[in-house]
């Protein structure tokens, strides 16, 4: 069954990876091997992966951060080539004035932030996968999130393009009874056909490229303090 992925990269991060080791993720082996779990059958034709540049400013290594996920980037369109797209949203920064947290909110207490907030990814992905099942450019469609603002799209295709199998792997560790942990979003599960609530450490683990990829030019190195 010919399949496309397609993964939220800020929600992949933030929800599986940031506090891991496993950040210089191999995508298509992780994803074609959960797919496969589903259904042996799924074969993944592509994976469209949504992101945006990270600013240097903002991140904790600095420019440290840019040269990492550049390199990771340059990484998947090496190994994969054709088979995988990044697709590009941008951040945006502004300033903020919201309420102090206290209880109850006093709305005339309002501090100063920096408002940091990604453009773009939710409407490309919503966007591909419509286009993508209306021309029938597979069998299978599985949405890499835990964002319920991918609502709308899955309904959409759900009752366009009925004969698509809609896939949900939410990009979170296992639940453990001892741990607190983000719930799945059920919004989401409602119209698809099969949703996976986690990724394995282990998935994550076997799944992972080289430190050091050659290419016919300069190595691919895998960040330092990845």
């Amino acid at each position: 069954m010919e399949t496309i992925v397609y993964i939220d990269g800020y929600n992949l991060f933030y929800g599986r990876l940031r506090s891991s080791g496993f950040k210089c993720l191999d995508l298509f082996k992780l994803f074609q091997s959960i797919a496969k779990i589903q259904n042996p059958s799924s074969q993944i034709i592509k994976i469209k992966y949504f992101t945006a540049p990270v600013k240097a400013n903002f991140s904790t290594h600095g420019q440290e951060s840019t040269k990492a996920q550049t390199s990771y980037h340059r990484a998947l369109k090496y190994v994969y080539s054709d088979s995988i797209e990044i697709i590009e949203g941008y951040h945006t920064v502004e300033k903020g004035y919201p309420p102090r947290y206290q209880k109850p909110i006093k709305k005339a207490d309002r501090v100063e932030i920096w408002k940091f907030e990604e453009k773009q990814t939710d409407v490309n992905i919503a966007l591909h996968m419509y286009r993508d099942a209306i021309n029938e450019s597979c069998a299978q469609q599985i949405l890499v999130s835990n964002d319920s603002d991918l609502e709308l799209p899955l309904k959409l295709i759900s009752q366009d393009s009925p004969h698509i199998t809609l896939g949900l792997i939410i990009p979170r560790p296992k639940p453990i009874a001892s741990q607190p942990s983000r719930p799945p979003n059920k919004s989401l599960s409602q119209y698809v056909h099969w949703t996976r609530n986690y990724i394995l450490d282990q998935e994550c683990q076997h799944a992972q490229f080289p430190d050091k990829i050659p290419t016919n030019k300069k190595p691919i190195l895998k960040p330092e303090y990845w």
